[in-house]
């Protein structure tokens, strides 16, 4: 593993566990400000997650600040990055969830781990992660490809926000915060038996957004240059050896 991608890897790392602790962290602040007041709490807990996206993203981005791993598999389906880089930030991601889930438990004084039993399930919640994973598609690399990659960080955190409230499911989106929120029995919870198919969705909303992505920007080689560059990264040498049209 080379010393770029170490970087990159610690950065999906320390962003994904902050990313976890915001949306576990403030379900729970949420839940213990104001109590029975569900609208209340999902605004709460909508508006500190984009707010901490957009603070991750533009500290992280000169880096890797993908904290998704569907985002990742996408990239690495546009020759963006290789099947090894591709693993490594995965394995980070899914990790750093997990352990973002854990320290907002014991920041609120609760066990370190508590197995979530809320169950999210229903044909509208699965639809509602495949609109969710495909919008976010769309956000990212449709702002990255039209040359404003500043301006992601914002679009994201704006994006996840309103998700929320206009899908069913409140938009996950991202199987490391699906897997790491069956950590914690609380607000932000998701039972372990409803995980499988939440994630099953936003791999097809992943395979649905990176089709609507190549018809939109057909170009993959340019694409996958443009988000290189929009973390600072060399262009994968296959993508550098080929023209541009």
């Amino acid at each position: 593993m080379t010393a770029t991608l170490v970087r990159r890897c610690v950065a999906e790392f320390i962003g994904t566990a902050f990313l976890l602790s915001a949306v576990v962290g403030s379900g729970i602040a949420a839940a213990r400000l104001s109590p029975g007041q569900l609208g209340l709490e999902l605004l709460e807990n909508s508006l500190i997650t984009g707010a901490a996206l957009v603070a991750l993203i533009v500290a992280l981005q000169p880096v890797s600040a993908a904290f998704n791993p569907v985002v990742t598999l996408v990239e690495r389906a546009l020759g963006a990055l290789t099947n090894g880089e591709a693993v490594a930030l995965i394995a980070a991601q899914v990790t750093g969830a997990a352990i973002g889930s854990v320290v907002a438990n014991l920041m609120f004084h609760l066990p370190a781990v508590t197995i979530a039993t809320h169950h999210r399930t229903g044909g509208g919640l699965w639809l509602g992660e495949v609109v969710a994973t495909l919008g976010l598609l769309l956000v990212i690399f449709g702002t990255v490809r039209s040359g404003r990659a500043s301006l992601v960080a914002f679009a994201v955190g704006a994006y996840i926000s309103a998700a929320y409230w206009f899908t069913s499911s409140t938009s996950f989106a991202n199987p490391a915060v699906t897997i790491a929120r069956t950590l914690s029995n609380t607000f932000a919870g998701i039972a372990p038996a409803s995980v499988a198919m939440f994630v099953l969705m936003q791999l097809l909303g992943g395979v649905l957004g990176y089709v609507l992505i190549r018809v939109l920007y057909p170009n993959a080689n340019q694409l996958a240059a443009d988000m290189a560059d929009s973390d600072g990264r060399d262009v994968p040498a296959p993508v550098r050896a080929k023209e541009y049209v």
